[in-house]
């Protein structure tokens, strides 16, 4: 059975006071782009490869990173 990581549940439940924070540490990231992800990690994983060229298990380290410091 798959079980959910806490990051991106984390992530889920917590994305409209999260979304800022993302968007002051990817500032690629557009307005529609967060809009898009609504929380949740693979969204925002395909997100920052389109915009910032990282591989998928990068991107999904950047977003754990993230995920702990808030």
């Amino acid at each position: 059975m798959n079980t959910p990581n806490v990051n991106t549940d984390t992530l889920k439940g917590r994305w409209n006071e999260l979304k800022g924070k993302a968007k002051a540490r990817w500032a690629k990231l557009t307005d529609d782009d967060l809009q898009q992800v609504e929380g949740k990690a693979d969204e925002l994983a395909g997100k920052l490869q389109k915009h910032y060229g990282m591989t998928k298990d990068k991107a999904r380290q950047e977003i754990d990173s993230f995920c702990e410091s808030c």
